[in-house]
């Protein structure tokens, strides 16, 4: 079975249609994206659980699709992701917990809650931080996790000379071009933020060259909870004409039955999804 590539054009409508969804900028997703993965959403860190486009860990995943993923229709997986007294989040099936995981790999899941992660950590940080939250902090937050983050800027207020590998040893050892320069000296918490600032800008610089949201605009209708995405300026009414069609001469079955297989129930997508998982596997 040929399955199809994950275009980087799909993956910035993705990310377009998350920016229009959660009011997260758009060259800020992109950049982070860019800079995470280099737009590939397939990725894997090598020396953590980190997958996907946005490079999220298992944890952080399991937190933002229980807390939003109901929202755009995965609630299937948001209600599956349990947390016991220590605040830990699990899925007890392993079938449903692979295609939770599996959803990092997902452009439009991965977009969406990049962008519902960015949202809360924005509303956090400037409430902690009594001050705007630029995208730099918001990527201090997604790299190092809003308290990781909120320790690190509210000590830079206070010293922006201190070490940041003093300060966050562990980070330190597992990303040591990070914390270190290329004279293996300790970075500055000043140093660290000024280098993710540049990164960030000229990630979402390079790739928003040839990419905005009007370039990758993507187009939704609402369909009883599922959504019908269309890009290259498509209609999404032609778009479900198109699938009605296509789905009613694939099965065989009336137009009106046709239809009705593109709403999903829980049930489905979470089979889909597991299926697709398989698949990447």
């Amino acid at each position: 079975m040929t399955v199809n590539p994950i275009t980087t054009g799909r993956i910035q409508s993705a990310i377009a249609l998350a920016s229009s969804k959660t009011g997260v900028d758009f060259d800020y997703l992109l950049g982070q994206a860019k800079l995470e993965s280099g737009l590939n959403a397939n990725a894997k860190a090598g020396t953590s659980s980190a997958s996907g486009l946005y490079q999220f860990i298992e944890q952080s995943w399991l937190s933002v699709v229980k807390k939003h993923g109901a929202e755009h229709g995965m609630a299937w997986a948001a209600n599956s992701i349990g947390q016991s007294s220590s605040g830990r989040l699990s899925v007890g099936d392993a079938g449903t917990k692979a295609a939770i995981l599996a959803l990092r790999n997902d452009p439009n899941a991965a977009s969406l809650m990049a962008a519902e992660y960015a949202s809360d950590n924005k509303a956090s940080l400037e409430v902690t931080l009594n001050r705007p939250a630029s995208g730099t902090d918001l990527y201090m937050a997604h790299f190092m996790g809003l308290g990781g983050a909120t320790k690190f800027l509210k000590t830079m207020q206070a010293n922006p000379q201190a070490s940041g590998a003093a300060l966050f040893p562990a980070a330190a050892r597992a990303n040591h071009n990070v914390f270190y320069d290329s004279n293996n000296q300790p970075r500055t918490l000043s140093a660290i933020y000024d280098r993710f600032a540049d990164k960030l800008g000229g990630a979402a610089a390079g790739a928003s060259a040839t990419a905005t949201p009007a370039n990758y605009a993507a187009q939704a209708l609402d369909m009883n909870g599922s959504t019908v995405i269309t890009g290259n300026n498509e209609s999404a009414d032609d778009a479900l004409a198109w699938a009605t069609t296509a789905m009613g001469k694939f099965t065989g079955k009336t137009t009106q039955a046709a239809a009705s297989i593109l709403r999903p129930t829980p049930d489905t997508a979470r089979l889909a999804y597991m299926m697709l998982a398989r698949l990447g596997g």
